[in-house]
């Protein structure tokens, strides 16, 4: 069976219990030698609403060992605001298994400390995981209007919570491949064309003073060409934006609970007056 904390189970347990009192705020004693033992750190309830264990914080007792302390082996002073451990020792204390607040409380972990306050011969043996129930030993978790206040009643109530796991990794990042690209680009070049031809009169004679003999420039011509260019240069051809988004569902789960209800019985015609 499943064990929450006081708060997972009654949110306000100070207002719906104790009457305004908060027991994470009285002293733990020794019922035996009235001596201070430390202080109730936290209670634990099962999944019915039953109260089964008060978290003592041993502090300088036991260098600051917490334990449980079946609710059976608990007595309240509200007046005085404080707890006494029923029998509890502190050889007891010593060898109970220590109580860590992330820790998970199972059935060999309760079998543990349930071995701790049972009478020496008690058998356990036919117990299992499957098959134990807390009035097996009622003289741990039975309570009593005498130690632990007025009566109360009790309700079941679907208790929730939620744990974080990681589902995996995105690694972003950049790889670097190599390709060969082909780039065409035309070029010009220019080139002088010298054409030589022979006049129809080449045979007949030029008149006198028509000709000029002489070393001279007849024309210039200036010739270019085309050269490619061809580099490479970077661009930015993507952008990329990482972040992370939370999608959010709701869990929905429907059980069945229950509730405990005053019955009050008459015989006659009395007058009863209902106080809450």
């Amino acid at each position: 069976m499943a064990l929450y904390k006081l708060t997972q189970a009654y949110p306000e347990y100070q207002r719906d219990i104790f009457a305004g009192r908060d027991i994470k705020h009285f002293d733990a004693y020794s019922s035996t030698t009235d001596n201070k033992i430390g202080s109730v750190h936290d209670a634990l309830v099962d999944e019915n609403g039953y109260f089964r264990y008060f978290v003592i914080d041993t502090g300088f007792w036991i260098f600051g060992k917490k334990v449980l302390l079946p609710i059976g082996r608990s007595r309240l002073d509200y007046t005085n605001e404080r707890l006494y451990a029923l029998g509890l020792t502190q050889d007891q204390a010593e060898a109970l298994p220590e109580y860590k607040d992330d820790m998970t409380v199972d059935y060999e972990y309760e079998e543990k400390v349930r071995s701790g306050y049972r009478a020496e011969g008690t058998k356990s043996s036919q117990y299992t995981r499957d098959n134990y129930r807390y009035d097996y030993d009622s003289d741990l978790y039975e309570t009593r209007e005498a130690d632990h206040g007025s009566l109360k009643l009790y309700e079941e109530r679907l208790v929730t919570d939620k744990e974080r796991r990681k589902t995996g990794d995105v690694i972003v990042g950049k790889n670097i491949e190599t390709e060969t690209e082909r780039a065409t680009v035309p070029v010009e070049r220019e080139r002088v064309v010298v054409e030589r031809t022979t006049p129809e009169n080449a045979n007949k004679p030029v008149s006198p003073g028509d000709h000029n003999f002489k070393d001279e420039e007849v024309a210039r011509i200036e010739v270019y060409e085309e050269n490619a260019d061809i580099r490479k240069e970077a661009f930015v051809t993507e952008e990329v934006d990482v972040r992370k988004e939370v999608d959010r569902d709701t869990v929905t789960a429907e059980e069945k609970v229950r509730r405990e209800e005053l019955e009050v019985k008459t015989n006659g015609e009395p007058v009863i007056h209902h106080n809450r």
